[in-house]
């Protein structure tokens, strides 16, 4: 009786909170991962370095975490299909604490760049699965906000370890850092499994008990649609199989011709893209040294990189509000325009300072262009495709849909890091 009323005192909000901070507190930890390189580089290049660095071994460092991404993204899709998303996260989890350890214990290059390879592939596994967990878990009326918190947390995630790693040393920044995964561990494993992936596999009292713990009771009517949809698929698929050799092959080129397939990657490719070539992650590794080259030399780069990071945190807090009461569409345009033309701004700008052509300068020009651009990526173009992602694909394309998507994101941090 007492257990009862103890449950009915959480309502179905808080709970869904709590399996979105499970996945948030995962995030933030990879966000540190993101941000550590601006902590990391400027300490190992000084003299008296425990590890001294080259260029090259500081690009490397910088860029594997793009590539092993990549790989990761195409980890995750068979577990979370076969073994739930509960299972998923887990194991999502557990590169990338290995990989702070290994960072904290480093002595040389190569610990380094093994924990930053682990830290890669964490965040690739964990790339398709965040916004479907998110997704699944939450409410309609709460999911838009919900899924803004992805960009929000990550945010935070770059914005702590720059203030951690501009007052500790990086063995140390990198100790504080792994907190954040531990955490989602342990709230991984008291959180209940996904009630839509429950329905794909036909265990369907469970998925209603998981859906009423979440949800509660006043959303039935989804419940049961979801369950329904699941069996007429389910029965739609047998129905074809009958009296037919399965070809995999030709089941693919199917799948693939499919509207509710290609069409959601097609809009998630074009979003993510959109992130990239507006400097969404870019500054997130070499923040000190764009700030050094826009606001000039003799400018205090780590003041101006927690200045930046504060503001595009405020700005993701904005974007959980904000994202609610405009449409998708109306959002992308509008961050999406003002994103180009900030660019095109801070790009005039520092091309005529190097030409000397300015005739009138002063720092509050680039200040307010490198503001603009940030907050219009932390508003719209980086909380914005996370959103997205999580509402376009069906349940039966949901995995591999994001996969493929996100290939998009994963190799255009390769060319950036690499030219970095």
């Amino acid at each position: 009786m007492n257990k009862e009323k103890v449950k009915s005192r959480i309502s179905p909000f808080w709970k869904q909170c709590f399996v979105t901070a499970a996945v948030g507190s995962n995030i933030i930890g990879h966000g540190c991962s993101i941000g550590y390189p601006a902590v990391l580089l400027p300490q190992l290049f000084r003299p008296d370095a425990l590890i001294p660095l080259t260029t090259a071994s500081a690009s490397w460092l910088a860029a594997v975490l793009g590539i092993t991404q990549l790989i990761g993204s195409f980890i995750t899709p068979p577990i979370m299909a076969r073994f739930g998303r509960k299972i998923a996260h887990i194991a999502v989890t557990i590169p990338v604490l290995v990989g702070w350890f290994i960072t904290v214990m480093a002595t040389d290059f190569e610990a380094l760049f093994a924990g930053r390879v682990l830290q890669g592939l964490s965040i690739g596994m964990l790339a398709p699965l965040r916004s479907v967990l998110v997704g699944e878990y939450s409410s309609p009326k709460y999911r838009g906000a919900f899924l803004t918190t992805v960009s929000l947390t990550q945010s935070f995630g770059i914005f702590f370890v720059h203030l951690v790693g501009s007052l500790l040393v990086w063995q140390q920044t990198a100790l504080v850092c792994v907190f954040f995964s531990f955490a989602s561990l342990v709230m991984t494993i008291y959180s209940p499994e996904s009630p839509s992936w429950l329905a794909s596999k036909g265990r369907y009292e469970e998925c209603r008990e998981v859906f009423r713990w979440l949800r509660g009771d006043t959303e039935e009517e989804e419940l049961e649609e979801m369950i329904k949809a699941r069996i007429l698929f389910e029965n739609a698929q047998l129905s074809q199989k009958v009296g037919k050799k399965t070809n995999k092959f030709n089941d693919m080129i199917s799948t693939v011709k499919k509207k509710e397939f290609h069409k959601p990657i097609i809009l998630m490719m074009h979003a993510y893209l959109m992130v990239q070539f507006a400097g969404g992650t870019t500054m997130a590794a070499y923040s000190t040294k764009i700030i050094g080259l826009v606001l000039g030399p003799e400018t205090n780069a780590n003041f101006w990189m927690i200045v930046l990071d504060t503001q595009r945190l405020i700005s993701n807090s904005i974007a959980v509000f904000v994202i609610n009461k405009l449409k998708r569409r109306t959002m992308m345009f509008v961050t999406g325009g003002l994103c180009v033309l900030s660019q095109l701004a801070i790009a005039a700008y520092t091309y005529m300072k190097t030409q000397g052509s300015l005739t009138y300068d002063a720092l509050w020009i680039p200040a307010l262009l490198i503001n603009l651009q940030f907050f219009t990526v932390a508003t719209g173009m980086l909380p914005l495709p996370n959103v997205i992602g999580g509402e376009v694909f069906p349940l039966e394309y949901k995995s591999i849909g994001s996969s493929i998507s996100l290939a998009t994101i994963n190799q255009r941090k390769d060319i950036t890091a690499n030219r970095g």
